[in-house]
């Protein structure tokens, strides 16, 4: 954590472990103000523009983002505290002399990047180029028209430096947006490429519940004409059919509407047919076999057989992809481990390996577990990933078997 990143973002977002980095940003800028009204206090200048612009300075760059009023954007956190240091600087030239200290400099630069990062796009080129112009003019301040012994050369140097900085500064920050930007794309297609899948879940879903529906309806008809005493069996089959075929249903399409406008183009034919837990113990061995690697399946008793479909597929899905991650992250593994566990109406996933660069999978970019987590929370559930003691990686999920009674209820409407 740096320190521009550290006077950027609210201590109320971090964990109370990282607070001290903003502390610390504090008392550095803190320090450096203090320098410089030291230094404008040695001139014949007035004091009151340096204060002010740093005045502006520290509260545009530490005031919390938590409590930041609507009004104060970042272009305006930026332009205003660059243009009165630019004000200053032309008064200077024309009239007493208004020193400058290295307080003034650090808060132009920690304002550039606040302009580079987080103005909107339309504003980036003016804001950015304010904050640099402000920045690379402050050694104008010491430069007198028309005085004999004042030599503007002089002040071409420091210039050029301050110059030199600031264009490696905006486009080192330039930079790393545009690879948060790529990110953030990244995940949201991720995001949106999950809940396609949802949706052609839901499809199969539907498609399954809908078909045994029609067949005991088929059924039913028969009966109600040859052994009227053994329909009501067989109606009460299509009501429990007909209820999960709903709760299905309102589950996933109040996953889909909770999250972003789904592409258009959905095939259910691109795709495959969702996985369950009956064809788990076929992934797993087939992976095993596919690349030569030890696989264990141990599956509980106590996991129902009746499991919804949304939670079995997810199941399937952790599963799929947690192998697949070992192949890609764990070259050396030599044996993984699948669990499913049931304990009071959680179903719970684990899947572990032995390859000693696991630690490897933390710092990929992968987005795998993106679309995971997001499928897994949909339900209820939780995901987590990490080293597994005594060596290894693991991936779990926790899955309810059932939606809460205020969710479905809240959905059912």
């Amino acid at each position: 954590m740096n320190l521009l990143s550290a006077i950027e973002y609210p201590v109320a977002s971090r964990k109370r472990s990282r607070r001290w980095p903003r502390a610390a940003a504090i008392g550095v800028l803190a320090l450096l103000a203090g320098i410089d009204l030291a230094i404008t206090g040695t001139g014949d200048g007035p004091h009151w523009p340096v204060r002010l612009v740093l005045a502006l300075g520290l509260t545009a760059v530490l005031w919390p983002a938590a409590r930041r009023p609507p009004w104060l954007t970042p272009q305006l956190r930026t332009a205003v505290p660059a243009a009165a240091s630019i004000a200053v600087t032309v008064v200077s030239m024309f009239d007493r002399a208004v020193l400058f200290g290295p307080g003034e400099g650090v808060l132009l630069l920690c304002l550039l990047v606040v302009a580079v990062r987080t103005c909107e796009p339309r504003w980036v080129v003016m804001c950015s180029g304010l904050t640099g112009a402000a920045l690379v003019a402050l050694p104008l301040r010491y430069y007198r028209p028309g005085v004999a012994d004042n030599d503007l050369g002089s002040l071409i140097e420091p210039m050029l430096g301050l110059t030199v900085l600031a264009i490696l500064i905006a486009g080192l920050v330039g930079y790393l947006r545009v690879l948060e930007n790529r990110r953030r794309m990244a995940v949201t297609e991720t995001r949106h490429g999950e809940r396609l899948a949802m949706a052609a879940d839901l499809h199969d879903f539907v498609a399954h519940h809908v078909t045994g529906i029609l067949v005991q309806t088929q059924m039913a008809r028969m009966l109600a004409v040859t052994e009227p005493d053994r329909l009501d069996p067989v109606l009460a089959g299509i009501e429990d059919a007909a209820r999960e075929a709903l709760t299905s249903m309102r589950r996933t399409v109040g996953i889909l509407r909770e999250g972003p406008e789904m592409p258009a183009g959905l095939d259910p034919a691109d795709r495959h047919p969702a996985g369950d837990l009956t064809t788990l113990a076929d992934l797993v061995e087939g992976f095993g076999e596919r690349i030569g690697l030890g696989t264990v399946l141990l599956r509980d008793p106590a996991v129902p057989e009746n499991l919804p479909h949304e939670v079995q597929a997810a199941a399937y899905r952790v599963v799929q992809e947690s192998l697949t991650n070992v192949l890609r992250h764990a070259a050396d593994a030599t044996q993984v481990v699948v669990s499913l566990g049931y304990d009071d109406g959680i179903l719970q996933v684990a899947v572990r390996d032995n390859g000693h660069s696991s630690t490897h999978f933390a710092q990929g970019g992968g987005f795998g577990l993106v679309g995971l987590t997001e499928r897994v929370s949909a339900l209820d559930g939780d995901l987590r990933a990490g080293p597994h003691p005594p060596g290894g990686w693991e991936v779990a999920a926790r899955l309810p078997a059932a939606l809460t009674r205020s969710r479905e209820s809240g959905r059912a409407g």
